[in-house]
């Protein structure tokens, strides 16, 4: 069996490619031993290592009900859109269901805004370390668990290749990146992330507004950030292969086709597979050069 370690990166919808990388590697005979995420990428690993396969992922997932997934409750936190709908989903998922009971070893990283500092999640609730780091800055409240405010991980790190390191430190690493390439070019737009709680007639008024072109221009902002930010932690912790899906069209909170951005994933993965197969080192051979001894 070939062993290896993933790192999923953040993306909002665009994770569902996720499932798709997933699923080419189980069906190549990749043993996925370790699996770190980030955001969306955090969602999908909590999932996979409770046990859910990337059939099971894209099942659950597509029956949720995307036009009222992040409403704004009435006694929420200021923030533009809500998380309850999710909380209240990934009670139902995931339950009690803590780290210590994954199938495989599994971290999700977040921010900590009271020390401006990176935060890994690897004991408690799976479905509080999701929550944490899917908590998009200026879109989302912060999430509160143990006296710090945390939101989304991939202000600091995009793609958790560390995370994954440290949970598999003899492993490759197969990362998933879901931001364009900064010399790219794309742009977030509010109206996809408005139609996505409030009916488009009053979505499309409401996009008209100053403050609405401004929070247009905002994201546009979050995401060069991010893509600058991706590639200086790429470059600085190195996968054994980046994994790049063509998602950069779909927007933050768009509402898609599960199955077909999985599919995107599925195909960039199936692009890779040679690359994949000369970045396994001969494991056995690793150890006894390590160790002096066959495990």
């Amino acid at each position: 069996m070939k062993k290896i370690a993933v790192a999923l990166g953040g993306g909002g919808a665009r994770g569902n490619a996720h499932i798709g990388v997933l699923r080419v590697l189980e069906r190549e005979g990749y043993q996925i031993s370790a699996i770190a995420g980030t955001s969306f990428g955090a969602l999908v690993a909590a999932f996979y290592a409770a046990g859910h396969s990337p059939d099971e992922i894209e099942d659950l997932f597509s029956k949720v009900d995307q036009n009222k997934l992040y409403e704004l409750g009435l006694r929420a936190n200021p923030s533009l859109l809500g998380l309850g709908k999710v909380s209240e989903w990934l009670d139902e998922m995931l339950g009690e269901k803590t780290f210590s009971e994954t199938r495989i070893p599994c971290a999700i990283t977040a921010v900590d805004l009271n020390c401006n500092c990176e935060v890994t999640l690897n004991s408690g609730l799976l479905k509080n370390a999701v929550l944490a780091s899917i908590a998009i800055p200026g879109v989302f409240p912060p999430y509160e668990m143990d006296d710090r405010h945390l939101v989304d991980g991939g202000v600091l790190n995009p793609v958790p290749v560390s995370l994954a390191r440290e949970l598999a430190s003899k492993l490759p690493v197969v990362a998933v990146a879901l931001a364009a390439p900064l010399s790219s070019t794309s742009a977030y737009y509010l109206p996809a992330s408005l139609s996505a709680v409030m009916p488009s007639s009053i979505a499309r008024r409401i996009t008209r507004l100053n403050v609405s072109q401004a929070m247009s221009i905002f994201l546009h902002f979050i995401d060069i950030s991010n893509r600058a930010i991706t590639e200086l932690r790429l470059e600085k912790d190195s996968p054994d292969l980046l994994i790049r899906p063509a998602v950069g069209q779909i927007g933050l909170l768009d509402r898609v086709v599960i199955a077909d951005v999985a599919r995107l994933g599925e195909e960039a993965t199936e692009a890779l597979l040679p690359e994949l197969k000369k970045a396994m080192r001969p494991q056995g051979l690793f150890d006894i050069l390590i160790n002096g001894k066959r495990k």
